[in-house]
């Protein structure tokens, strides 16, 4: 009797799955990051060691933009398979202006951050150097212990203390070093801050149910900075010369002259948190929030332009908390 299973054939196991590629990491930041770290390290010995004024504090700045950069060398890159080529940064600075969804759509496959941010940070340099020039190192050191010594007690430090703050704010703004680490100080704050805000963003567009890379967002961050730091900065470097000194305060200039917000309808001595609340109302605080809304629906992988909007309004929001809150605190400073 033959077998009914002759031609029977076993069970092959189907072969696994091909595993995805890993997706690329950003390790062109680790030459620099290393770069930053030791060129720290090497401030922060001669700070403590009194070879270079001030050097402690850019020694830890500088170390610590070594460590960040490190850890962002580990994120994960968008990896999308696309045929289109990267815009110059030539055509998304210019184009930021005139077409920023085509900027934004290849910041998307592309999302190179760097031109912007270094643009960003130069502007600012300028802007605060020549404000320093035009007030006077004199006028704004005595504009700020003034009024830390009117805030009284717990927030006013001893009299003492006060001239050694007065005598530490004088060098950092007339000793050429450490006005160099002054803008060091500054365009690592600054990368900071956007650092921290990509991450807010980030946040807010998943608990709205989109999709982003944090490299995405934070070159929609910063290109959707560009246009507004680009108008306040050069547009505010006018005015600066135009108008005479006395006329212009030294804490509320610090960042531009140019004043396009009803906040010129209150004065800051008279109404210290009526003033900061309307100084929210302007076209370029308008814009930044229109601008930002677009980068991040056309940026991300899969962002509506309902979640766009608002993150970005969100993020307005928080941050005009933020400022009515502080000059509650300290109203002083803005009169």
């Amino acid at each position: 009797m033959s077998s009914s299973n002759e031609d029977f054939q076993p069970f092959s196991t189907p072969p696994a799955p091909e595993e995805e590629p890993a997706a690329p990491r950003a390790t062109k930041l680790r030459p620099f990051a290393i770069g930053f770290f030791i060129l720290g390290l090497l401030i922060l010995v001669g700070g403590i060691t009194k070879m270079i004024p001030g050097g402690i504090a850019t020694g830890a700045a500088l170390g610590f933009a070594g460590i960040l950069l490190i850890a962002f060398s580990f994120i994960p890159l968008p990896g999308i398979a696309t045929e289109e080529e990267p815009l110059s940064f030539f055509d998304k600075l210019t184009g930021i202006f005139y077409e920023p969804s085509r900027v934004f759509r290849n910041l998307r496959l592309y999302p190179r951050w760097v031109g912007a941010f270094v643009v960003i940070a130069v502007l600012t340099a300028i802007y605060s150097f020549a404000f320093v020039q035009r007030i006077t190192p004199e006028r704004i050191v005595e504009h700020m212990t003034q009024k830390v010594a009117e805030m009284g007690p717990p927030f006013a430090p001893p009299p003492e203390r006060i001239e050694a703050m007065k005598d530490t704010q004088m060098s950092q703004l007339k000793n050429p070093v450490e006005r160099v680490q002054t803008v060091v100080k500054s365009t690592i704050g600054l990368f900071v801050l956007g650092c921290f805000t990509a991450a807010l963003c980030l946040l807010g567009v998943l608990v709205f149910g989109g999709k982003i890379n944090y490299w995405q967002v934070l070159a929609a961050v910063f290109y959707s900075w560009l246009p507004i730091i680009a108008i306040q900065k050069i547009l505010g470097l006018g005015i600066l010369y135009l108008k005479a000194p006395e006329d212009l305060h030294p804490i509320l200039n610090q960042e531009t002259t140019l004043q396009d917000n009803l906040g010129i309808l209150m004065s800051p001595a008279d109404h210290p948190v009526l003033f900061v609340l309307l100084s929210f109302i302007g076209l370029t605080w308008f814009y930044l929030i229109w601008l930002r809304a677009k980068g991040l629906h056309l940026t991300g992988t899969k962002v509506s332009s309902s979640a766009g909007w608002a993150v970005s309004i969100m993020l307005y929001v928080l941050l005009m908390v933020f400022a009515t809150v502080w000059t509650s605190l300290f109203p002083g400073f803005i009169s």
